[in-house]
């Protein structure tokens, strides 16, 4: 799958804004940044390395011709995180839903971050799919940089210990430093996979969007006339 990249998988997702409301989710920006404790339930979600929103205007896309410009503005959600599709969108869910609410709350047809099941179907219909994801550390979450972090300190704190102790001090302390550490060796390489029923739901999601979007494509399609 083009979105993962050993235990990372990045996200991207535009959902399409009224341009008569987008002041409102400027507004509702700018308000987050004053008061950072909005996103306190986003910020202590270990799974997450960064979650954005960007206000793209209709004007600003790229396009050919004049004719082709949208009539919509868009908003550009983008994050890479750990863990499942399924569990990353709960954790947001039961994190934030109200900050989820006021983030999208002017794009078209949001149902809304409670119940679960519309707001995943949501964001399935208005993902877009990751053709190319690079990931400086595709076999570690962010959990295990963290761990070796702690244990690279470590090493430092014996490191500069060692030429100042003899050797039943440094014993003592070496113990004591591989004791505080010996929860953060954590194991490199691709993710397990959550469970088979997480894997046969993201299987069906993704058939049942195709199903919807080729529906949609017949319902639109133009069709001859009468002939005479």
């Amino acid at each position: 799958m083009s979105n993962v990249a050993g235990k990372a998988y990045g996200m991207s997702l535009i959902t399409p804004m009224r341009p008569s409301r987008t002041w409102i989710n400027r507004f509702l920006f700018a308000a987050g940044r004053l008061l950072p404790g909005l996103l306190s339930g986003l910020l202590n979600l270990s799974i997450i390395h960064f979650a954005r929103w960007v206000v793209i205007p209709r004007n600003s896309w790229p396009y050919m011709d004049p004719s082709q410009a949208p009539a919509n503005d868009g908003m550009l959600f983008i994050s890479n995180f750990n863990g499942t599709w399924d569990q990353y969108i709960d954790s947001f869910s039961d994190g934030i839903p109200n900050g989820l609410d006021l983030f999208w709350y002017s794009s078209t047809g949001y149902p809304g971050s409670i119940p679960i099941s519309p707001f995943k179907a949501y964001i399935r219909r208005n993902q877009i799919d990751t053709d190319y994801y690079y990931n400086a550390t595709p076999g570690s979450a962010q959990r295990d940089i963290k761990s070796a972090l702690r244990i690279w300190a470590g090493i430092d704190v014996l490191a500069e210990a060692l030429p100042n102790l003899d050797a039943p001090a440094f014993a003592a302390l070496y113990a004591k430093v591989t004791q505080a550490l010996q929860n953060n060796l954590a194991s490199s390489g691709p993710a397990p996979i959550a469970s088979t029923d997480t894997q046969n739901a993201d299987l069906n999601r993704r058939r049942l969007t195709a199903k919807f979007y080729q529906t949609l494509s017949t319902s639109t399609r133009p069709t001859n006339g009468p002939t005479t």
